[in-house]
């Protein structure tokens, strides 16, 4: 062991209090390896020593300082740097050819100034491409969860696990972590297990929670045993080409789960419902877009009906979330490529998933029930530039190492995305990047009436049983309900 510490030398880039932190974690524990020296560029720090670390700089002479005093890994312990910085400094890191990169996550995820080296992972693209997150106090901003029972659907996928870390921190007594899938909450708790024993975040009790939302009498059934006060439903069917190959089992899902999750939580005294949507709500073209803006209904229409606190946080596409465009490109770039693009003018809204949960946690406890509010994604971010940025993270040249080739545009997919439709008006709230939606009443005039078209193709009914799992009925009542989604002349009945 003590050989391994020897020959794992550490830079700690960053000699404020994440580093500081860091170090001293690592000497506490003692099998990582030995920090060598901080590398920094506060004059009023360089040449000095931190314990009897020293101080080094400036970061961009750290190419020749490592021939002064080699090492193995770089630590970028800089939370508060702009994406700009780190893009800069992944660079000087590549140039002098540490064998390990890792980072710690942004401000917002180090709660109290308390930097945990259990946080540190290997940098990955996503920490470079986006724009700077805005910086969240979580401690204010998750004020109304503290001694609350909060319950997370979908907790083992991208949002909902990121959800569940930030909540740690948030004072909740319990975290319900729900889903569907046993291995994915299997691993969202452990993990938050092991950050808890390393001393990140509070004392919540956590609670892993198997079950499927298309079962309405399980839904009816747990809640009120739960006595949950909020909840963040973040589960559903996300892939656009996945629910044009299978509509009935994503409306079953996404519509009537939230259905069913949607009247359980109001007959069991829920306080607040926060709904996690998406930009393909907007004029949607594909069955999960027309999924989800019913889902949309649905829960604002609870204001209406009960005068809950049901709102609805909308926003576009999270960078690194499972089956999205950046993990298939690092898996295209690792195998030489090429990257396949479905079109040379697509673009999309952006954002990470750090910053996705940050904002969806604070709209939880500023939106007022009955609303929809949208996050602001800045400007659209060509996937052509994506792809072409993603081949230089990996040190290759786009084009000439590594091919980007178009494939068409996919069943449902457009070119572009909006946040909002002609219907809705936008206005800015006096919280930073949340915005809320205007409308000028419902999409539809009925929604349970639509629900009730869609029901016998969903769950069988005897008295209706040949619309059972009949796509092409199916196709039918979502398209007069959603001029924009067309009605396909092909499409098979089963």
């Amino acid at each position: 062991m003590a050989d391994r510490k020897k020959h794992n030398r550490i830079y700690i880039i960053g000699a404020g209090f994440a580093g500081t932190t860091i170090a001293s974690e690592l000497r506490a524990k003692g099998i990582f390896g030995e920090v060598v020296a901080f590398l920094d560029d506060d004059d009023v720090k360089i040449g000095t020593h931190i314990g009897d670390i020293p101080v080094l700089g400036p970061i961009k002479e750290v190419v020749s300082l490592l021939r002064q005093m080699p090492a193995d890994e770089a630590l970028i312990a800089m939370p508060s740097a702009p994406r700009e910085k780190l893009r800069e400094l992944y660079q000087l890191l590549q140039k002098a050819e540490f064998a390990k990169i890792r980072i710690l996550p942004g401000i917002s995820q180090i709660m109290e100034g308390a930097a945990h080296l259990i946080q540190a992972r290997e940098i990955d693209p996503q920490d470079l491409l986006a724009r700077s997150p805005v910086t969240i106090n979580l401690t204010k901003s998750l004020s109304y969860l503290r001694g609350k029972r909060v319950l997370i659907t979908g907790a083992g996928g991208s949002i909902g696990s990121e959800l569940s870390r930030q909540l740690l921190s948030g004072g909740a007594s319990r975290l319900y972590l729900f889903g569907h899938g046993e291995n994915s909450i299997y691993e969202i708790d452990r993990e938050l297990r092991i950050l808890q024993e390393e001393g990140v975040g509070e004392k919540a009790t956590i609670v892993p929670v198997i079950g499927d939302l298309k079962d309405e009498d399980y839904m009816r059934f747990i809640l009120p045993r739960l006595k949950t006060n909020v909840i963040f439903h973040c589960a559903a069917y996300k892939h656009v080409p996945m629910s044009e190959a299978n509509p009935v089992e994503a409306i079953r899902n996404n519509v009537f789960g939230t259905r069913n999750l949607v009247e359980a939580a109001a007959e069991a005294g829920t306080q607040r419902f926060v709904f996690i949507s998406t930009d393909k709500a907007v004029g949607p073209s594909s069955v999960y877009g027309a999924s989800k803006k019913i889902a949309e209904e649905i829960v604002l229409s609870m204001r209406a009906r009960r005068g809950l606190d049901f709102i609805v946080v909308r926003f576009g596409n999270v960078l690194g979330s499972r089956g999205s465009i950046v993990p298939l490109f690092q898996k295209q770039i690792l195998k030489g490529g090429p990257l396949t693009i479905t079109h040379p003018d697509v673009s999309r809204f952006f954002m990470t998933i750090p910053e996705a949960a940050s904002l969806v946690l604070q709209a939880g406890g500023v939106g007022e029930g009955g609303n929809l509010y949208v996050l602001d994604m800045g400007d659209p971010l060509s996937i052509k530039d994506l792809a072409e940025q993603m081949i230089r993270f990996y040190g290759f040249e786009p084009e000439k190492d590594i091919p980007i080739v178009c494939v068409g545009l996919r069943p449902g997919e457009k070119l572009t995305e909006d946040l909002w439709d002609r219907a809705e008006k936008m206005e800015p709230t006096r919280y930073r990047k949340i915005n809320r939606i205007i409308r000028e009443g419902s999409v539809f005039p009925d929604v349970d009436e639509l629900l009730e078209k869609l029901k016998p193709v969903c769950f069988r009914e005897n008295a209706r049983a040949g619309l059972y799992r009949n796509r092409k009925v199916l196709r039918e009542i979502l398209s007069s309900a959603l001029p924009n989604l067309e009605a396909s002349g092909h499409e098979s009945e089963y």
